[in-house]
């Protein structure tokens, strides 16, 4: 899968969210609709419930609304909301 600065750089409020790997046992397969981001946490819609997610202690798979799932490492997208969608990213790949 490959990561394009505008899949980083994009309004993650809205999208459908999975964490698929995390090393705290609990957040794996906690998946919703992302709610609130916050500068370290994701918050997530899940069973009608908010859970909130620390971004550098996971991965998520994002649901596009076009339908493609795209993987992306918390690490990634830490930092404020409005700084992140501002920012430009150097392509590592």
């Amino acid at each position: 899968m490959k990561i394009t600065p505008d899949i980083i750089q994009r309004e993650l409020i809205g999208l459908h969210a999975k964490v698929a790997r995390s090393p705290h046992p609990n957040y794996v397969g906690i998946k919703g609709r992302v709610i609130d981001e916050t500068r370290n946490t994701l918050v997530i819609l899940y069973k009608d419930r908010r859970k909130s997610i620390v971004k550098e202690a996971a991965v998520f798979h994002f649901t596009m609304p076009d339908g493609t799932t795209v993987e992306i490492d918390g690490s990634i997208i830490v930092g404020r909301p409005e700084d992140r969608v501002k920012r430009r990213i150097r392509r590592r790949w």
